[in-house]
C-alpha cells in the first residue's frame, strides 16, 4: 500500500491536481468576501481584458467546457458583473461585456491574485518559477495534441 501511495505522489496528474486544488482553495478563501469563486474570477478577468468576447472564446481562454462556461456566465450576470448582448456576426451567440461593478471587482481583486503568486514564489527561485511555467505550458500543449488525436 505504501508503494502505491509513493507512486501516486510521483504521478504528474495527481500532483498537478492536488496542487491546483490547494491553490484554488487558498485563492477562494481570499476572494470569499467579494462573493466570487476562483472559477468565476478567471472568467471575469478574461472578459475584463477583452470586452465583447463570445462564450466559445471565453471557454478556450479559461480552459473550461461550454456547459461550465455557461453556468459561470449565468452566475456573473446574476451578480450584475457582466452583461450579454446578441452577437453581431452570429445571432445564435452572444457577446459578453463587463459592467462597471465587474470592473471595480476585478480592480480590487487583482492584487489578491498577485499576492498569492508572490507568496507561492517564496519557496522557489525566479529561475525555477520561469522554468515551471515553461514546463506547464509545454505539458499543456502536449496534452492538447494528445486530446486532438482522440
Amino acid at each position: 500500500m505504501t508503494n502505491q501511495i509513493n507512486e501516486l505522489n510521483r504521478s504528474i496528474g495527481f500532483m498537478m491536481g492536488t496542487t491546483y486544488h490547494k491553490l484554488s482553495a487558498l485563492l477562494q478563501g481570499r476572494l470569499k468576501e467579494y462573493g466570487i469563486t476562483p472559477e468565476q474570477w478567471s472568467v471575469l478577468y478574461q472578459v475584463n481584458r477583452d470586452d465583447g468576447l463570445i462564450q466559445k472564446e471565453i471557454a478556450e481562454l479559461t480552459s473550461k467546457d461550454k456547459p461550465t462556461t455557461t453556468r459561470i456566465l449565468d452566475h456573473l450576470e446574476q451578480k450584475r458583473l457582466i452583461s450579454k448582448r446578441i452577437g453581431e456576426n452570429d445571432r445564435r451567440s452572444f457577446a459578453v461585456y463587463i459592467t462597471d461593478k465587474g470592473r471595480k471587482l476585478i480592480q480590487e481583486t487583482i492584487p489578491i491574485e498577485k499576492q498569492v503568486t508572490v507568496e507561492i514564489k517564496q519557496c522557489i527561485s525566479e529561475e525555477e518559477y520561469e522554468g515551471l511555467i515553461s514546463l506547464l505550458l509545454r505539458i499543456n500543449n502536449h496534452v492538447n495534441k494528445l486530446a486532438d488525436r482522440e
